[in-house]
């Protein structure tokens, strides 16, 4: 049997975009807004911060203390709105690196997590966060070294900008390319760098082409992609397993079973991304956890 440190797994807390949306209709594929954990080896990485960073954080109180590294892509409400309800920021003993791009405007990673919980915003400040918080500018188009564990940044189409990461570990590879919008006339090669050879790619699918190319309420121009674009990357770019992500809050269950289906006809090694669903890489590629599991 082999040990945590010899597992590569994707964990899926949060995999709606725009807004939190719970209710009935949701339930199967959830409601909370992007988070992604992955486990390689020794490291724990974080991708974004949206609610489902609320029901992590739940999560890890029973694993403390605990040491994680936490990235954003950008900083939009969706990808940010869980942080100040992560609880174990706010105790300490546990240690938390936080990567992000410099926006547009040349705020910070910290300035922008700082000013979303000033007055009026929110009732308590990022200072009482116990937790040791390491900020890290990053340029994208780095490498960052986390142990044995690489991981690679390239910029995304995206209103504001966002950053688009690949992890690699050992001979293994995973790549979190969400908020991002396709061009009409060719394949993003950033996209197709971050996706090359990998065994998972989780790619911003919020919309179906039928969406995105209608003529009275287009999508275009509002930085997101469709699952017929995320095909064509996973064919393009030799990916083992393509995981659709960031669903739109208007697709509810039925919707998504229905865009499931599409999918795995059009590209047979896919799945829907849902919350509570992990994702194998190492030891054993290609097995994964329903929603309804445990993780």
């Amino acid at each position: 049997m082999s040990s945590m440190n010899d597992q590569f797994t994707v964990h899926f807390w949060g995999v709606r975009g725009s807004i939190a949306c719970p209710g009935p209709e949701t339930v199967r594929y959830g409601g909370n807004t992007p988070c992604v954990e992955m486990r390689v080896g020794s490291e724990r990485l974080i991708f974004d911060g949206g609610t489902g960073l609320r029901v992590l954080g739940q999560n890890l109180l029973s694993q403390m203390p605990v040491e994680a590294n936490l990235f954003f892509t950008h900083t939009h409400w969706d990808h940010i709105q869980g942080f100040p309800f992560f609880i174990p920021a706010f105790i300490k003993g546990n240690q938390f690196h936080i990567y992000g791009a410099v926006a547009p405007n040349g705020a910070t990673i910290e300035q922008r997590l700082n000013d979303q919980m000033l007055h009026p915003n929110f009732p308590v400040p990022l200072q009482i966060m116990g937790a040791q918080l390491d900020f890290n500018d990053i340029e994208v188009g780095q490498t960052i070294e986390i142990g044995e564990v690489r991981v690679e940044t390239a910029h995304l189409n995206h209103p504001g900008e966002a950053v688009g990461y690949r992890v690699n570990w050992h001979d293994y590879a995973a790549a979190y390319i969400t908020d991002t919008e396709h061009y009409a006339d060719r394949l993003d090669p950033n996209v197709l760098k971050l996706a090359q050879d990998a065994d998972v790619v989780i790619y911003d699918a919020t919309y179906t082409d039928e969406e995105y190319h209608h003529p009275k309420t287009s999508k275009k121009g509002w930085g997101h992609s469709t699952w017929q674009e995320a095909v064509k990357v996973a064919k393009a770019a030799n990916v083992k397993r393509l995981v659709i992500f960031h669903h739109d809050p208007l697709h509810n269950d039925e919707f998504l079973d229905r865009t499931g289906e599409q999918v795995k006809a059009a590209f047979s090694s896919s799945l829907l991304a849902r919350e509570g669903m992990s994702v194998v890489i190492a030891p054993s590629p290609g097995a994964f956890m329903p929603a309804h599991a445990k993780v």
